[in-house]
């Protein structure tokens, strides 16, 4: 079961308008998912990146059935609630609340907020979809009200499915969220510049 354990950089929690939560990948570090940052224009947030007990969310693929990745994937939704609570609690609407994760972060990511779906500042998905052997669409509640939703991947990618990305997209759609989906032939599994680029004009850009 994953510890709270949560690094902060930028501003300090409560004296900034905009929270970032950034969510690491599998065998990587909160740390490591930090240094993105300096490509965003995130230099007025509160940035805060948990890190994952083991340096995973959960143990088996994010195509396994649920259960199969228990009690792991309730504790680790369960941090970001957490982290979210802790933001609201300081003064912070979700509406100025933002997600980011990559990999196994980004599927944690999308399945955090569409089990939670409310107007969020906006969502960043480098390389995952929702979690599962299938998609479970009675895990999902709520209405994203409009919220702006990236989400990037390469076909192929070794890990995460193109199909899946898609079909993830139709429930974020279903749930009213501004999706934008973009596709990069070959990239491997790593974020572009591209893809950087897109963040900063429609997830970060006021």
């Amino acid at each position: 079961m994953h510890q709270k354990q949560v690094l902060l950089k930028g501003k300090k929690l409560g004296e900034a308008e905009k929270v970032l939560v950034m969510l690491h990948g599998r065998g990587a570090s909160a740390e490591d998912i930090l240094s993105l940052s300096s490509h965003l224009h995130v230099s007025d947030f509160t940035l805060l990146a948990p890190q994952a007990t083991g340096n995973t969310w959960y143990p088996y693929s994010f195509l396994a059935p649920p259960f199969n990745n228990e009690p792991w994937l309730s504790s680790a939704i369960a941090v970001v609630d957490d982290i979210v609570d802790d933001i609201n609690e300081n003064g912070v609407d979700n509406k100025n609340i933002f997600f980011l994760g990559f990999s196994q972060g980004a599927c944690l990511t999308l399945e955090y907020v569409t089990r939670n779906a409310d107007r969020y500042g906006g969502v960043v998905a480098f390389t995952g979809g929702l979690i599962g052997d299938k998609i479970y669409e009675q895990h999902y509640s709520g209405d994203f009200l409009g919220t702006p939703i990236f989400l990037g991947t390469s076909d192929p990618d070794p890990h995460v499915p193109v199909e899946r990305v898609h079909e993830s997209v139709k429930i974020l759609k279903k749930m009213n969220a501004e999706v934008t989906e973009k596709i990069y032939p070959n990239m491997g599994h790593t974020i572009n510049e591209d893809e950087i680029e897109i963040v900063n004009n429609i997830i970060f850009n006021f």
